[in-house]
């Protein structure tokens, strides 16, 4: 038997909004914990070894802007998902998966550099809701028939 609101959390609006705000978590986390000193370096170090791997290393103000924006883009999309509008549930499949590896990557990294990496508090967190979201894209997008 399912509980209530786990039931809830994969409703497509509510798992929307829930990743959404995850995600809007796991930025604060990294922009607390200076996540672009681990990340730049990283980067820069992989396209040296990889140069077909197109790994940018970004400034604060580009990387906290462009993020914000898709922040306030996934929030303005969550009317659409409460509709579990079809066109939406490919970018729902997309980002849950996203998201779940971005998860996966933090709690990864803090276990190979044998330190928390910034993000890693709040990858819990990011990997329920994309979770939560890879659910409902897969089970519960159908259109709710009208009454």
């Amino acid at each position: 038997m399912r509980s209530p609101w786990l039931a809830r959390l994969t409703d497509p609006g509510p798992a929307w909004v829930f990743l959404a705000s995850a995600l809007a978590l796991h930025v604060v986390d990294e922009a607390l914990h200076d996540f672009l000193a681990t990340w730049n370096p990283i980067a820069v170090a992989v396209r040296g070894r990889l140069p077909f791997l197109p790994l940018p290393a970004f400034s604060t103000g580009v990387w906290l802007t462009g993020l914000i924006l898709g922040l306030l883009l996934l929030f303005a999309l969550s009317p659409f998902a409460f509709r579990r509008a079809s066109w939406l549930r490919p970018a729902a499949l997309f980002l849950s998966i996203l998201m779940i590896l971005n998860a996966a990557g933090h709690v990864l990294g803090s276990l190979y550099f044998g330190r928390v990496v910034p993000g890693t508090y709040s990858a819990p967190v990011l990997l329920l809701a994309a979770l939560c979201l890879l659910t409902s894209a897969l089970r519960n997008w159908a259109p709710v028939p009208s009454r």
